[in-house]
């Protein structure tokens, strides 16, 4: 119901600026599954919000509001793209294992500041993180834009393309779709078995659900931090990794179109459920893959995906908002036992 009144709001803006949104969202539905290639488009587009949905949503698990997702992702292909490029006669699967390990570690890296701030001093990881997204695109400018990782046999600003054997094969020829779904898709039970049938799965939802109740039980809340913050680094990190080497092949200055920030929009929707970041970046990939075709058929600025996006999230975030419109009554809470020398209560 969120998604409807997403659009519904998005609807009425259309509207007032003059356009029909019948045929505006109908443009929308047909890049993202009906015209030839656009299904495989989005499903390009829904990759890399697989991955960043579970890092940001791992670290929702733990109380951990990361914001530097971003970041993040641009540092893992920074890793990655290095890796890319300066190996060469490696065997394609030795080469990309290696190029996407590259870019977990830096992402991991890169999360595991604001995780140790945290753990140690206390610091608040959505100030720390939001100020690592702009040193990581500093970084990532002064090595491509005419640093040591420039291509200069290249006119605009980039790196050198990655070696052939460290590019992800193509799923389905004639398009771009590449084998980082189904890395993607691996991804998500790999999640879910971590966070609720492992020990540091427990510690993660423990800490998340209370600190103070985690500390009294033994566990370490700094640590318990500090690795929920760098796997959600390590996450965001694969995420720009796997686009480096499945779909741009080189790496420029000005890499994303804001996958980090939507992911906290993927995750807030899915409620940090792993199985739910499927159905979630889904509609994030159709929303960014049918955007440019609406735009490009109706004229109608591909900015109007932005008020759907941030319409939904405004009634997830604030549910009683969205009962009081919709006059709906809230479940019961249910009830809880508990075992006492009496008996059960």
């Amino acid at each position: 119901m969120s998604v409807v009144a997403g659009f519904v709001v998005a609807g009425l803006a259309v509207a007032l600026s003059g356009s029909d949104p019948w045929q505006s969202f109908y443009a929308l539905f047909q890049g993202a599954f009906i015209n030839p290639r656009a299904l495989p488009e989005t499903l390009v587009a829904t990759t890399p919000y697989i991955f960043l949905g579970l890092g940001v949503g791992l670290g929702f698990r733990a109380g951990l509001f990361n914001i530097g997702a971003e970041g993040q992702f641009y540092i893992g292909a920074l890793f990655g793209v290095f890796i890319g490029y300066s190996l060469h006669e490696l065997p394609t699967i030795v080469h990309v294992l290696l190029a996407l390990l590259a870019g977990i570690l830096g992402g991991f890296l890169w999360a595991a500041v604001p995780g140790i701030l945290k753990a140690r001093f206390g610091a608040h990881e959505v100030i720390t993180t939001i100020m690592l997204n702009y040193v990581a695109f500093a970084l990532v400018n002064f090595l491509i834009n005419n640093g040591p990782m420039v291509d200069k046999s290249s006119s605009a600003p980039r790196t050198p393309y990655i070696d052939p054997a460290a590019q992800l094969p193509i799923l389905a020829s004639g398009t771009r779709l590449h084998a980082g779904l189904l890395l993607a898709l691996l991804a998500i039970p790999i999640v879910w078995f971590l966070l609720d049938r492992t020990t540091i799965g427990f510690r993660i939802r423990t800490v998340g659900f209370s600190p103070t109740a985690a500390r009294a039980a033994g566990i370490s809340v700094a640590w318990t931090l500090l690795a929920t913050m760098g796997l959600s680094g390590g996450l965001a990190g694969i995420a720009g990794a796997d686009e480096v080497l499945g779909v741009s092949h080189y790496m420029p200055p000005s890499f994303s179109t804001g996958y980090g920030f939507d992911a906290i929009a993927v995750a807030l929707l899915a409620r940090s459920n792993p199985w739910a970041i499927l159905p979630a970046a889904f509609l994030f990939g159709a929303l960014s893959s049918g955007s440019r075709f609406m735009q490009f058929q109706t004229q109608v600025s591909a900015d109007v995906i932005s008020v759907v996006q941030a319409t939904v999230i405004m009634f997830i975030a604030a549910p009683v908002l969205f009962q009081w419109i919709f006059r709906l009554r809230r479940a019961p809470a249910p009830a809880i036992k508990i075992a006492s020398e009496e008996g059960v209560l």
